[in-house]
């Protein structure tokens, strides 16, 4: 996966774990589908927690966790966000109307980003040339704003409602006459009786290892490896303002026998594409409406989807079956280019998977197989060993076929689809020493066909990661990084001769975190990307932060403010950098050239009731006269940005 797919994998992750962190579990009658939620723990210490809660009962401080056999202070750490301990009592027979509309959680969020700068798609033009060249000037006006509402009952009813209206799109105006340009609502029932699961409208479904369906939430190479043998968790809500990434329907898990379940799932969906002589040329997945040419491409084709899993989950095997069917109302045709030759093409898809996974003592081996309406094969295999619970080796192997078609399969991989790619993966990781936990692998990938941007055939690839961390107490934590990817790509010499030469990119990546008092925690971080040609000459990217917070429970208002400074040489050795950010919107920024940045983050809490939370950001360019290209150029050297949300929780 490329580092600005991962940076939009990583939006997904974080908005997920925020959704779960608002609403932790009660340890003392948590369970196993709610651990498996959190991609920090192995299945093993997952078996741990639940033995140590049936075997000591209830916890009656967080303490206790480092009780749990093969707790470490990180992992313990992660997991305090996400649980709460309260009364070991399962009070799931009692409920009534009363009970869930008093005990609920309803929550109303709005969010306002102000324009500072004045991009070029806003600029004054002539009606001549508005009527020459149309798409020249954004149709809306330059605010975005969102609205959310949540009304939530523990983890077993959850009801939904998100509008979106992104910068340059109309406002109850011109081609959107209904107000904001995306509508979503979502209604989730989990565990009543034999009925585990019911979605309603908008959300997401997941099942085996994701070679046949799989819009959920996974960590790719770089999550905890105990965890990467985990199973997808079947229907879900779906709580974001993605205009892509979900099903719109219905869809029900139910218990079929003691440990057999069976889903079945529906969805219709209107859904953006360029269309050219009734084919489907590209499908229009960012979301955005903000042109004439946008609207032509709005809802242009329909898809309906039909779905089926039947699910074994006993003490020492797992596994499943799952089929997908979807068609069109036009052909998908893209237009022919080498590298897409074997892309998704016809009206109608279907692919069925079976997925396994066998407990042998310290050993886990899981995986699964599928295919495609053609014959064509798409398989994963993984081999897990645990010596013990604080290390955990793993061997994965993956094959898929050039010629595998899934519109909704989202595999382990380097390609961003599942297909073209043969890989070995080796990982250890290990906290077996004293406060410090290795985290280590080597990806070895092969791709027998063309790639985007690489005119070759048969063509290698390989990456390599080393992380150490150190938790001396709960209030210092460190951290070095070195990552290494080496990755065959079209190289123009002298925008005359193409060349086909490892692309290799490097990266360092050092942090260190102190919670100094109560009130104030401090981090920071360096970084250094050096990204090359093969015998060309280097790219290098250097990059420092600096995030200091301020606050407690006790006090109304807390802050944070971010200062980075960033030399990279250009695009190539580009670095990313995290900052605090609004609630639910993770804000990790690319930097290149030479320049600094500057963030405050201010949070204003009443009664728990109302929060208001503004965040404020300078990045000053210290190379360029104008920042960015085509409609979103902002003439100067500085950009400014402004957010502010208001979130009423009862």
């Amino acid at each position: 996966m490329d580092t600005d797919e991962g940076v939009s994998f990583m939006q997904e992750q974080y908005e997920e774990l925020s959704e779960l962190a608002e609403h932790p579990f009660n340890i003392n009658t948590i369970t196993k589908e709610q651990l498996e939620q959190l991609p920090f723990l192995s299945d093993k210490m997952i078996e741990n927690i639940l033995y140590y809660l049936y075997k000591y009962g209830p916890m009656l401080t967080k303490n206790e966790l480092l009780g749990v056999e093969g707790m470490d202070v990180q992992t313990r750490r992660f997991l305090e966000d996400f649980i709460y301990i309260g009364p070991a009592e399962d009070d799931r027979k009692d409920m009534g109307f009363r009970k869930i509309w008093k005990y609920g959680k309803q929550e109303l969020m709005a969010r306002v980003d102000f324009p500072v700068n004045k991009k070029a798609g806003y600029a004054e033009y002539s009606e001549k040339t508005l009527s020459e060249n149309p798409d020249k000037k954004y149709i809306g006006d330059p605010f975005y704003h969102n609205v959310r509402y949540k009304f939530q009952y523990k983890d077993r009813i959850f009801f939904g409602f998100a509008a979106e209206k992104d910068a340059g799109e109309p406002f109850f105006a011109l081609y959107n006459r209904k107000g904001y340009d995306f509508y979503s609502a979502s209604l989730f029932l989990n565990n009543f009786g034999k009925i585990k699961a019911l979605v309603l409208g908008n959300y997401r479904a997941s099942f085996g290892y994701g070679l046949v369906m799989n819009m959920g939430f996974n960590m790719g190479k770089s999550s905890s490896l105990g965890s990467m043998n985990r199973v997808g968790r079947g229907l879900m809500k779906y709580a974001s303002t993605n205009e892509s990434d979900y099903l719109q329907g219905a869809g029900i898990t139910v218990e079929l026998a003691r440990r057999w379940t069976g889903s079945v799932f529906y969805s219709f969906r209107m859904q953006d594409a360029r269309v050219e002589d009734m084919f489907i040329r590209t499908m229009k997945t960012d979301g955005y409406h903000r042109l004439k040419k946008d609207m032509e491409k709005k809802n242009t084709v329909n898809n309906h989807l039909i779905g089926c899993n039947l699910s074994y989950n006993g003490k020492y095997m797992e596994y499943g079956l799952t089929t997908v069917y979807n068609v069109f109302n036009k052909l998908l045709n893209p237009a022919p280019r080498l590298y897409n030759r074997y892309y998704p093409r016809g009206q109608c898809f279907f692919n069925i998977g079976a997925n396994y996974k066998f407990f042998l003592q310290k050993l886990i081996l899981s995986g699964e197989l599928a295919f495609d309406k053609s014959g064509a094969l798409a398989m994963l295999h993984t081999l897990s060993y645990s010596p013990s619970v604080n290390t955990t080796f793993i061997f994965m192997n993956r094959y898929y076929d050039k010629r595998y078609q899934s519109l909704y399969a989202n595999g382990f991989g380097e390609n961003t689809k599942t297909q073209n790619e043969l890989g070995f993966y080796i990982g250890l990781e290990t906290n077996a020493l004293s406060k410090c936990k290795l985290v280590s692998y080597v990806d070895f990938f092969y791709f027998p066909w063309y790639r985007y941007q690489v005119d070759r055939r048969k063509t290698i690839g390989l990456e390599g990661v080393f992380q150490l961390s150190y938790s001396h107490s709960n209030s210092l934590n460190m951290l070095i990084k070195y990552s290494c990817k080496n990755k065959a790509k079209n190289f123009i010499w002298k925008e005359e001769e193409k060349y086909i030469l490892p692309n290799i990119r490097q990266r360092f990546h050092g942090q260190v975190s102190y919670q100094c008092t109560d009130w104030m925690h401090m981090k920071g971080v360096a970084e250094y990307v050096r990204s090359s040609y093969w015998k060309q000459r280097p790219s290098n990217g250097y990059a420092g932060s600096a995030t200091f917070k301020l606050g407690t429970e006790k006090f109304p208002l807390r802050g944070s403010v971010s200062a980075s400074c960033f030399f990279t040489d250009d695009y190539a050795s580009r670095i990313y950098l995290y900052e605090p950010g609004l609630l639910y919107a993770f804000s990790m920024i690319s930097f290149y050239g030479k320049g600094t940045r500057l963030a405050l983050n201010m949070n204003w809490r009443w009664k728990k009731l109302l929060t208001i939370q503004a965040k404020w950001g300078w990045t000053h360019y210290g190379d360029r006269s104008s920042i960015g290209s085509g409609m979103e150029k902002i003439q100067g050297n500085n950009k400014f940005d402004l957010q502010l949300q208001l979130r009423i929780k009862w």
